[in-house]
């Protein structure tokens, strides 16, 4: 735990914060405060208004009504410039770094101008080196950001603000990329930060590294506080209960159902690199109806090639793909959906969903030559099918006629869910299925991948949520550059384990039985 006892001073309150975005009240009338030398985590399910809030006090956003005041000073609404320049740093989950650029030209990139010789940088990487130090943030000013690892990346982020003098942090979803040994590193810089003076915003929807790292808990419901409280004095399914407005059931993972016949199968399979991730590397991986087959690591190690090829969107370079026992003559999208394969991308806004189409159109995006006769699309089912999976997803929006770039994150990874699920896939391809869902929705969604397998589909599960692919997994590999571990049956590897293989370090060792 942290020092909660020398919470004393308030450095931040946020008061009636209130923000509206058409019909949609993100924000009603929230109050918040924060100490020095205080974790205060923020909860909330999908579209319970944490981001908004967040986004308010970073001034990406102004509120409608209510005031911020840091350090005792009022925040000028709207202008991330000031909240910086008043102490209040921001690390977000998807990190801002330039891969060709050191880590001290990246912490410095906008502190001064890029006109002054050397841009200071034997100055600046003295005082990173110093904060490093301090902070327990090993890193060399001196590397290039493009080969760092996923934890030293976040390092980097973190030194950003603090280089900035940042006395407020806001972390958002910082675990979500790491392996487990990773986390706990960070953990303990935390604990350095607040015996320092800093306080913290930490916002999750992991409850169990909640209870361990915070000293208080505030908890956002459709918008409003629903509660506050010290951790000490609660637990995970009070949290929960609070997050969602009632009980949760207990979680029940079906027992792991005997394999059924391979439906897909890659035998040292080679690919392109996708973006900025590699390719596959000789892998062999089976696909079996009746399984969910895991894949752990962390984020840019070839998941996003494996979800490509599986998905129709990339060819082998070298080795083979059966399919049902033969190879396909052709591999693409329109193939990959004609073999049942029903596909969850990673990024819901960018491959899930077109922004400025409403929530029918999205619903149909993959599903309207079913909708249509004679060629021509029946608007009446399509409206039908959407319907269906609003009410069956709780996707919550005031109609469905509302473009897909007003719902909150999760809302919109619900309705993608929904449109593959109830298609009734072989194989579903399932990346970070659970990613940016509260408890409740997440208990949901893994209910009904455990539902599908259980009829017979094969799910491929691309995660890195560790407790997700524990929960859930038949079978576990680890991806590593490109590599993949031998399986892991249920219960045969733990979190640890799996994150020696994620670091890469047991890739050295003699291969596990599978």
């Amino acid at each position: 735990m942290t020092g909660q006892g020398a919470a004393t001073r308030e450095v931040l309150r946020l008061e009636g914060i209130t923000r509206a975005f058409g019909p949609v009240r993100a924000n009603d009338g929230i109050d918040f405060a924060l100490a020095e030398g205080e974790i205060v985590a923020l909860l909330g399910e999908n579209g319970a208004g944490k981001t908004t809030l967040m986004n308010i006090l970073f001034g990406h956003y102004a509120a409608d009504a209510g005031r911020v005041t840091v350090f005792g000073r009022p925040l000028p609404p709207g202008r991330p410039g000031a909240a910086l320049a008043a102490g209040v740093g921001m690390v977000h989950q998807h990190f801002t770094l330039a891969d060709h650029l050191t880590v001290a030209e990246n912490i410095v990139l906008g502190t001064v101008s890029l006109w002054r010789p050397g841009l200071g940088l034997a100055a600046a990487a003295a005082r990173i080196a110093t904060l490093a130090r301090d902070f327990g943030l090993a890193v060399d000013p001196a590397a290039r950001v493009g080969g760092l690892s996923v934890g030293e990346r976040q390092r980097v982020e973190i030194l950003k603000a603090l280089y900035r003098d940042a006395r407020i942090l806001i972390l958002d979803e910082p675990t979500a990329v790491l392996t487990p040994q990773e986390s706990e590193a960070l953990f303990a810089t935390l604990r350095r930060m607040v015996a320092r003076g800093l306080s913290i915003i930490f916002i999750s929807h992991k409850l169990k590294e909640v209870l361990a790292v915070a000293d208080r808990v505030v908890v956002l419901r459709q918008g409003r506080v629903a509660g506050a409280m010290a951790t000490a004095g609660t637990d995970r399914a009070r949290l929960a209960e609070l997050m969602v407005g009632a009980a949760l059931p207990e979680a029940r993972i079906a027992p792991a159902a005997a394999p059924g016949p391979a439906i897909l199968r890659l035998a040292a399979v080679s690919t392109a690199p996708a973006g900025a991730g590699p390719g596959l590397a000789g892998v062999d991986l089976v696909l079996r109806a009746g399984t969910i087959t895991a894949i752990a690591g962390v984020s840019g190690n070839g998941q996003a090639a494996l979800a490509a090829l599986v998905a129709g969107l990339a060819r082998p370079r070298a080795g083979r793909l059966v399919l049902d026992g033969a190879e396909p003559a052709s591999w693409g999208p329109r193939q990959a959906l004609a073999a049942g394969i029903g596909r969850i991308p990673e990024d819901r806004h960018r491959e899930g969903a077109v922004a400025d189409f409403d929530l029918v159109e999205n619903a149909i995006l993959e599903r309207y030559p079913a909708l249509t006769r004679a060629g021509l699309l029946s608007w009446r089912a399509a409206r039908r099918w959407a319907g269906r999976i609003i009410a069956a997803y709780d996707v919550r929006t005031p109609s469905a006629a509302l473009p897909a770039r007003l719902l909150s994150g999760g809302n919109l990874q619900k309705l993608i869910l929904g449109r593959v699920l109830e298609a009734g896939p072989r194989i579903i391809l399932a990346c970070q299925p659970s990613r940016g869902l509260d408890v409740g929705a997440t208990a949901f969604v893994h209910g009904r991948l455990v539902a599908a397998r259980d009829g017979g589909a094969a799910v491929l599960l691309v995660s890195e949520d560790l407790d997700e692919i524990l929960g859930l997994a038949d079978a576990v590999h680890v991806m590593s550059r490109g590599r993949l571990s031998p399986a892991f049956r249920r219960g045969q590897a733990s979190a640890a384990d799996l994150g020696l293989w994620m670091s890469g370090e047991a890739f050295a060792e003699e291969p596990h039985a599978a």
